[in-house]
């Protein structure tokens, strides 16, 4: 499923992957990796492909955000710098990708994000926010002139993201 809300679009490839937020050739977390046939049939109705993607940044380090990144082959990699070492030394456990039922590479981490730190994604700029809880690498992106805020499993709809898993604390 796609939803548009201007220039921000939204991919939802299935029940197990994370929401992919696309922004200019900017893809905010990347799913489990398991559905490409959707991701590519979702970008080529956006006239889109992986190539055109130059960025993912990760909102934590659950496999179910980050499996996909090895997808989008041109693309650096940024994420909060406690969620770095899950990514690069391909934790398995910290990361869920057993839960998943898949399996971790490790990756590099071009840009280790820290708190409070401003990111420009297409025209907006965002406020790194560090919200350790659901992992230790949580956090959202905030944009404040337009009062919006990318939570990955920080906030949900109906609640907040567990903390009840190898890595979580209340």
């Amino acid at each position: 499923m796609i939803k548009r809300v201007g220039d921000i679009v939204l991919i939802q490839l299935s029940d197990i992957d994370s929401n992919i937020y696309i922004i200019g050739d900017v893809a905010i977390d990347s799913g489990t990796g398991f559905n490409f046939t959707r991701l590519m049939t979702a970008l080529s109705m956006l006239k889109r492909d992986l190539g055109d993607i130059k960025l993912v940044i990760n909102t934590h380090e659950h496999f179910d955000h980050i499996g996909g990144n090895g997808y989008f082959t041109n693309a650096r990699i940024w994420a909060h710098e406690d969620a770095v070492p899950v990514m690069e030394d391909a934790d398995t456990e910290i990361s869920r990708a057993d839960f998943f039922g898949g399996s971790l590479h490790p990756m590099t981490v071009e840009k280790k994000l820290k708190d409070g730190e401003t990111v420009k994604i297409g025209k907006r700029e965002f406020r790194v926010i560090h919200t350790p809880g659901h992992t230790p690498g949580s956090m959202c992106l905030y944009c404040e002139k337009e009062k919006l805020l990318i939570s990955g499993d920080t906030v949900f709809a109906d609640g907040v993201g567990i903390t009840d898993i190898p890595g979580g604390d209340p």
